[in-house]
């Protein structure tokens, strides 16, 4: 199966432009696991959206969504087709979803990790990435993260302030901390890279939402190659 992807992949490639499949390969070469994305109860379209193109432009390419109480709606025109890169994993609607959403990625192997002033975390810059894959937390616009959040946390970070406001604005909380992070990943020598596998499904999804109608060039593609 794994060599039909291959040819699959090879096969839908010839639908785009010779410089996008370039594109697609470059990108790939920065996109990254080793760091996500956690989003609970977001519901601003303009602040959802702001997230996650700056997830796209640090090269994250897992956003976790968490919608116990708002639902998460991108505001297309703010998102610029961020989402169309991303792999966007949506966690229920119930009120125990944070923490099903936290064992989830524990289990993958993440470091749950909160972004809030109120709690006595590191700084970005501070971080040990070194420590193994983290998930970031980010809270809702007004109340911040819950407390089902808090509480689950295994670290906490935290973003210096020197002013009257509280906290930053969510999508600029995930600017500092993403670039800062990315920045220090880039230095390391983690492993942060994805592997040949996890790059063709992600370069086939891209083919897939890039072609106007794939899923009936996919089927005559299968026709041809499944006895």
């Amino acid at each position: 199966m794994r060599d039909k992807t291959t040819e699959l992949i090879k096969y839908l490639s010839g639908f785009i432009s010779r410089q996008r499949l370039e594109n697609f390969e470059n990108v790939l070469q920065n996109r990254t696991r080793y760091i996500t994305v956690v989003c609970e109860n977001i519901y601003q379209g303009h602040n959802a959206s702001a997230v996650l193109r700056t997830c796209d432009c640090f090269g994250i390419q897992d956003v976790h969504v968490v919608e116990t109480t708002n639902t998460f709606d991108v505001n297309t025109e703010v998102a610029l087709g961020a989402s169309k890169w991303l792999n966007l994993c949506r966690h229920g609607r119930s009120e125990s979803d944070t923490e099903k959403a936290f064992f989830t990625l524990r289990d993958r192997g993440y470091r749950i990790v909160a972004a809030s002033p109120h709690q006595k975390g590191v700084r970005p810059e501070d971080f040990d990435l070194l420590a193994g894959p983290s998930a970031i937390v980010f809270g809702t616009e007004k109340e911040g993260l819950s407390a089902a959040a808090i509480n689950s946390a295994d670290e906490y970070i935290m973003i210096d302030m020197f002013g009257f406001t509280e906290s930053f604005n969510v999508s600029v909380s995930a600017g500092i901390i993403l670039h800062t992070l990315r920045q220090k990943l880039n230095r390391s020598n983690i492993r942060w890279q994805l592997e040949d596998r996890e790059k063709s499904m992600i370069k086939l999804e891209w083919l897939r939402r890039s072609i106007k109608s794939s899923d009936l060039i996919e089927k005559e593609f299968w026709s041809k190659h499944v006895p």
